[in-house]
Formats: C-alpha cells, sequence, structure tokens
C-alpha cells in the first residue's frame, strides 16, 4: 500500500483527470474498490477536476473525502461490504444530501465487496449485480455528461 498511497498515485490521476479536461466538454470518473477514494478526491470542491463520480463497493475513502466532494455522486453498494464499513455508509448516506448535489446510492443485496469488477459470471446472482452495476453507471453518466 506505501507503493500506491494516495500520496503517491493521485498527482497521475490529476494529470489525467486536467488532460481529459483539456480536450473534453465534460468528463466523469468511475473508481472501483481503491479507486473510490480517487473518484471523491477528483470530483472534490477543491479540485473539481470532473463533472461527476460513481464508485462500486470503495476503498480507502474517508469522511473528510465524502463531506468535500461536490459533483454528482453514484454509489453502488453490495450487501456484504467489509471495506465500505456501516459506520462509513451512514456517513456518506447522512452527508452527501445535505451537499445540495445529485445523488444515487443503489444497493446490491446478497453480494459482497468486489461484487461489480470481480464477480463470478457462471452464479446467477453476481452476473446480474454486475449487468445491474454496469447499467446503473452507464445511465448515471448519460445523464450528468450529456453530449459527450
Amino acid at each position: 500500500m506505501q507503493r500506491n498511497s494516495k500520496e503517491v498515485r493521485f498527482p497521475d490521476m490529476e494529470a489525467c483527470a486536467k488532460a481529459l479536461k483539456g480536450q473534453h466538454k465534460r468528463v466523469g470518473a468511475i473508481g472501483f474498490c481503491y479507486g473510490g477514494w480517487a473518484v471523491f478526491q477528483l470530483g472534490s470542491r477543491e479540485h473539481k477536476l470532473v463533472d461527476c463520480i460513481s464508485t462500486a463497493h470503495p476503498s480507502r475513502l474517508t469522511k473528510e473525502e465524502i463531506e468535500s466532494v461536490g459533483v454528482p455522486v453514484q454509489i453502488l453498494d453490495a450487501e456484504h461490504e467489509h471495506v465500505f464499513t456501516p459506520e462509513l455508509k451512514a456517513f456518506a448516506l447522512a452527508k452527501i444530501p445535505t451537499l445540495g448535489l445529485p445523488f444515487d446510492y443503489q444497493y446490491f443485496p446478497g453480494l459482497e465487496h468486489g461484487f461489480a469488477t470481480r464477480g463470478d459470471r457462471s452464479n446467477p446472482a453476481e452476473m446480474r449485480g454486475m449487468e445491474r452495476a454496469k447499467n446503473a453507471a452507464v445511465l448515471w453518466f448519460r445523464e450528468y455528461l450529456p453530449g459527450n
């Protein structure tokens, strides 16, 4: 984790987002697991390097990153989640609606952390969850990145 700490990885993500912002009218970001904290930072009121964010089963996300978000937010969350803790989830669900931002929270019953990227395609429930998460993110970006 030291080799891939937030302090090490964020400058690269920031540079990429700035480059994309220079080429496109609107930019969105999606982060799975470790990428959850990154999209919140990219969409913070301080940075605002993207116009909307989506995250599935975020990890390493902090209350400060949640409080600082300044763009529309989508969270795709598994029922059995050991990283996006119940305390952090409750904080996000209470805090984000007070920020005056569009917010979409989707709950995936019966699924575990990593379901959107590492689901078992031979398991019908996991396959449905992966499809639902993909479709939700696509619709989210269509709504908040029109005309791109």
